[in-house]
């Protein structure tokens, strides 16, 4: 997304009314094209976001670089527990972390060697529960209660969508079954965890691979975003342990 989109789209979100206050967010994954328009509404909504990046390019060409509210840190390992535990401990007072890395792998289970299901694994299941657990570690500390949220995805509740891309299926599920399980563990620590779970979404990609799909039916990353916004807020006080279908019209 383009600087310019980015902040149309931080302007567009100061005028709903979720304030954030200046609580401080992280969003893994935040340089991509669903992270960038979380964090520009999160931003726009007066949150302080800390975006953690593997590489450089990412952050060069991350729209909102150089925002006074958003901390880019790098490059990050999220499979590596020191890296994810040096990354949480340097935020003061955290509020919300939201979860968006992982990655996608399709073919049929044939030509899944037992490299590419772990890759899924730790891309997907692996950098959730590691920055769960340091989220956790860290709103505790700072004695206010937060907020997570998980990105799962269509094929974790509809699993006969999972064919052809079970590796990444099943890593999927596993993100939904940790959301729920880790919901149930911390509520009573004033912590709200909760998953989105999103069809094929409207990013450049996307289009570029499908060029032939119905794009106006598929979820736009601003749409998704705004869910993913409420259920990290002060706003959402009671949803917890809710695994939200973000299909648009897919």
């Amino acid at each position: 997304m383009a600087q310019g989109a980015s902040l149309r789209l931080q302007l567009t979100f100061q005028e709903d009314g979720v304030d954030f206050g200046g609580r401080h967010v992280v969003v893994t994954g935040g340089t991509g094209a669903l992270g960038t328009a979380v964090v520009g509404a999160l931003v726009g909504a007066g949150a302080v976001c800390h975006v953690p990046y593997m590489h450089a390019a990412e952050a060069d060409r991350f729209g909102l670089r150089g925002h006074a509210q958003v901390t880019l840190s790098g490059p990050t390992d999220l499979t590596d527990e020191g890296a994810v535990a040096r990354l949480f401990d340097a935020i003061p007072a955290l509020w919300a972390s939201i979860h968006l890395a992982g990655g996608f792998a399709m073919a049929p289970i044939g030509e899944t060697k037992k490299a590419d299901l772990i890759q899924q694994i730790e891309m997907n299941l692996v950098t959730a529960f590691l920055c769960c657990r340091a989220a956790v570690k860290a709103i505790t500390r700072a004695g206010q209660g937060g907020r997570i949220v998980n990105v799962a995805a269509r094929p974790a509740l509809e699993w006969r969508g999972g064919a052809g891309m079970t590796a990444y299926a099943a890593s999927k599920a596993a993100v939904a079954a940790l959301t729920v399980a880790l919901a149930e563990e911390v509520a009573k620590q004033g912590i709200l965890v909760n998953a989105v779970a999103p069809s094929i979404m409207d990013t450049p990609a996307n289009r570029a691979a499908m060029p032939k799909a119905d794009h106006g039916a598929w979820p736009k990353v601003e749409e998704v975003a705004v869910t993913i916004r409420f259920l990290a807020s002060p706003d959402n006080t009671v949803t917890r342990g809710g695994i939200v279908p973000v299909y648009g019209k897919s």
